[in-house]
């Protein structure tokens, strides 16, 4: 594949993400900017709240859109190859149907806000298979077959509620209930609030901001997190956006 015809790839690649992200924030949203997910439901149609601890966040979000990514990806004629271990690289590949030279890496990469300007991530190792390209450990497909390495990221502001699992709250709503059905007053040693309707759990977080950048673009000089090697992204949203990286 020559770099021009590269170039066409990645281009005509980047509008069609951008589109996808642009379309994102409507799907996982309320009216009101409220994430449209308030907690996960039992066969007794108790609903339990999920905390605002990242890596929960990050998970049921991801589980969210992966319907509509796995619809980007087949209209856009391409097919998706989930990281076959949980601590490799990248989250998905997606392989054009008709060239399957043509691979595109996406990590959904999501975080919350620190201040009305301000958020990051960690965009991935800068050892390992970043350095030794042409090598598939901890990687997919090695790091070079990629055309594009790409991150789809999501910014969200936290609500006023607890990261602590302990103080989960459970709740059932009436216009789940069916007639025959006496609402119970407790599950274990927690209360169960009785609601209307659902919309008046309040979601954990809310007011999304979706975006799409090749990694390059929003990276920074620093490490993303502790002692590990990873690569530290950007911090002012606007520049996460527009992929103003320091590179």
């Amino acid at each position: 594949m020559t770099q021009t015809e590269k170039n066409k790839y990645k281009a005509d690649f980047k509008k069609e993400l951008d589109k996808f992200a642009d379309k994102l924030e409507k799907y996982v949203s309320t009216d009101d900017g409220d994430w449209t997910v308030k907690g996960f439901i039992d066969v007794y149609k108790n609903i339990y709240t999920i905390s605002s601890d990242t890596k929960i966040v990050s998970k049921i979000l991801e589980i969210h859109i992966f319907p509509q990514i796995l619809q980007f990806a087949d209209n856009i004629g391409y097919k998706i190859i989930l990281a076959e271990k949980q601590n490799w690289y990248p989250d998905l590949t997606l392989v054009n149907k008709k060239n399957e030279k043509v691979k595109f890496a996406i990590d959904i990469k999501t975080t919350f806000r620190r201040n009305d300007k301000t958020a990051g991530f960690t965009l991935g190792s800068h050892g390992g298979y970043f350095k030794e390209r042409d090598k598939s450990k901890n990687i997919q497909f090695p790091y070079n077959q990629y055309t594009g390495h790409y991150c789809l990221g999501v910014i969200y502001t936290r609500t006023d509620v607890t990261e602590d699992l302990s103080e989960t709250e459970i709740f059932q709503v009436e216009d789940l209930q069916e007639e025959y059905e006496t609402p119970n007053k407790k599950v274990g040693q927690r209360e169960v609030t009785t609601v209307k309707h659902l919309k008046s759990i309040t979601s954990v977080i809310k007011d999304f901001d979706f975006f799409a950048a090749e990694k390059w673009k929003i990276a920074s000089d620093k490490q993303g997190s502790g002692n590990t090697a990873n690569i530290g992204s950007i911090v002012d949203i606007a520049d996460l956006k527009n992929g103003n990286g320091i590179l």
